[in-house]
């Protein structure tokens, strides 16, 4: 048996192949910073202060059209004209005239901005952790001349975090407030959406006390609305489906090979496979279902998918690093990464529950935000800091893996100048090769790391209704990403893949006589004699590397 490609093939194949990889994930980087434009928008909507008196949860307040509802400008006309507070219905209409949303934006966030004056009347100051009780509405239609359809209708409850930035002449100025989450849909399937918010003045049936009393002079609501991109959704979309036949093709390719060798498949085999297949799986093109289907659960399943492939991904880098550790007596054997692997999945199993408690409740209530209590709020705070020391302790332990790496291979060097010239370049030109695939993987890890910390961030400032706009270079970041996990995985399952050659080239033309170079190898059975011959297909490297090759 031979050893993998990467070791076998010729340097000017090798280094074609490495071309068609590099002008790959450069155009990946151009096209998202070209092309595609920001991931997200955001627009501000001011509500328009409708008219209610009967208080009517049946009926639809338009702030323009046909069917435009009674208005009024501020609150001093309101009470000119004798309208009481909770008799005033905040209408939004989604998006801007005479624009309609698209199939392609994907998702759709919205996100409450209260305008609140400072006053000096009894009841209402603005009391410490006050909070706005909302009786909310959402409708949508398909047409312009069409009736709005409910979408949902709930009650939520929303705490106040307002701060007042001066200490003299209060009377008519505004507290600073921050931004409130109030709906996240999964899928945007309709043309336009209807807004009604409410701020009634009751009484609290476990307490006794009033709503909506001590929150200050509220004056203006603004509704901030985000969605992704169409032209952004196409290109990540295009990306994708061009990307999925092409690994799902080389992996099937991959495991062919590995089943024609004729003996049992190593460890570092099936974890190759095993990441080919979840890349495939996140590749597959479901976002394409949306614009025909209405899909609401599509956001929590990309979530899913994405969660899946980082903890792969990060049980790959593991396994594919240790079993290279020329100190390792154990190779070939799951258990020996247990603690690693193990880590890895309860961390993104954290992340899955948050997930799933937020997204999964927001398919039957998209106002839910577990952001909204105390509780919910440390519980959310909980699960993202403990991921964040869970990664950064990944990172470090992966670099120290990596470091020990290069380190033996850096003693094991000092034994080639012993051995003949043809066979010394050979093995210098092998040690080349892994340390440059070795500097690969890293870099990779570490834009996957920062990948995973910028989508967190982003999904930060989009609940927190801040603009992403100025931030261009993040298409370009993203897709440059995308495009390099697959080219990583598309590398591992083309080198890795075991060589049909019986000797391997040398540089200067000459056979290595009994050359079977791979960078893995066969652990025996316990109790069982190494087989030289199922052991010669992945033992080259590691008979360089390793202590007994030293001694």
């Amino acid at each position: 048996m031979a050893g993998a490609i990467l070791e076998n093939l010729s340097t000017k194949k090798l280094s074609f192949f490495c071309l068609c990889l590099l002008l790959v994930q450069i155009a990946c980087f151009l096209v998202g910073g070209l092309v595609a434009p920001a991931p997200s928008s955001a627009h501000n909507i001011l509500t328009t202060k409708c008219i209610d008196p009967s208080f009517s949860l049946q009926k639809w307040f338009q702030p323009h059209g046909p069917h435009a509802c009674d208005k009024v400008r501020d609150f001093d006309e309101a009470t000119k004209r004798g309208i009481f507070a909770d008799w005033i219905v905040f209408s939004a209409q989604v998006p801007h005239r005479p624009n309609t949303m698209h199939r392609s934006f994907q998702y759709m966030l919205g996100v409450l901005v209260m305008d609140i004056g400072y006053s000096d009347e009894d009841g209402k100051h603005l009391a410490p952790n006050a909070a706005v009780t909302l009786v909310v509405r959402l409708g949508y239609k398909d047409t312009d001349d069409g009736e709005f359809q409910e979408l949902v209708s709930v009650n939520e409850t929303r705490k106040l975090e307002c701060v007042f930035p001066f200490t003299e002449d209060k009377v008519g100025y505004h507290y600073s407030c921050e931004p409130l989450p109030l709906f996240e849909l999964g899928s945007v399937h309709h043309k336009h959406y209807l807004i009604n918010i409410r701020m009634p003045i009751t009484k609290d049936k476990a307490t006794g006390a009033l709503t909506n009393t001590n929150i200050g002079s509220p004056e203006d609501l603004h509704v901030v609305i985000i969605h992704q991109n169409g032209g952004f959704t196409t290109v990540w979309m295009s990306i994708k489906t061009i990307m999925f036949p092409i690994v799902l093709l080389i992996t099937i390719w991959f495991w062919r090979r590995v089943k024609t060798q004729g003996k049992p498949s190593v460890l570092l085999e099936r974890t190759i496979f095993a990441l080919a297949i979840i890349m495939s799986i996140l590749n597959f093109p479901m976002e394409w279902l949306t614009f025909w289907v209405e899909v609401p659960f599509m956001t929590l399943l990309s979530d899913i998918k994405q969660g899946a492939f980082y903890a792969m991904l990060f049980s790959f880098w593991i396994i594919f690093i240790g079993e290279h550790l020329m100190d390792q007596t154990q190779r070939n054997r799951l258990k020996v990464y247990r603690r690693q692997v193990a880590s890895i999945i309860f961390t993104f199993f954290c992340l899955f529950i948050f997930d799933v408690c937020e997204r999964g409740v927001q398919l039957v209530n998209p106002f839910f935000s577990m952001w909204n209590t105390d509780k919910g709020y440390r519980l959310a705070m909980a699960f993202i800091i403990l991921a964040g020391i869970c990664l950064c302790s990944y990172c470090l332990f992966l670099l120290f893996m990596v470091y020990q790496v290069f380190k033996n291979i850096s003693m094991r060097r000092a034994t080639l100048p012993h051995m003949a010239k043809a066979r010394r370049l050979h093995y210098e030109g092998l040690i080349y090769r892994f340390r440059f695939f070795m500097i690969f993987t890293v870099l990779t890890a570490i834009f996957t790391v920062i990948f995973f910390i910028m989508s967190q961030v982003l999904e930060g400032h989009q609940k927190a209704g801040e603009s992403i706009s100025s931030v261009q270079y993040t298409s370009g970041f993203y897709t440059g990403v995308y495009g390099m996990w697959n080219i990583y995985v598309v590398a591992v399952l083309v080198l890795y893949a075991p060589s049909h050659k019986k000797t391997a080239s040398t540089s200067n033309g000459e056979g290595s006589e009994g050359s079977h170079v791979e960078f893995d190898i066969d652990v025996p059975s316990e109790g069982r004699p190494t087989d030289p011959v199922v052991a010669g297909s992945l033992t080259e490297a590691y008979q360089l590397l390793s202590k007994t090759a030293t001694e």
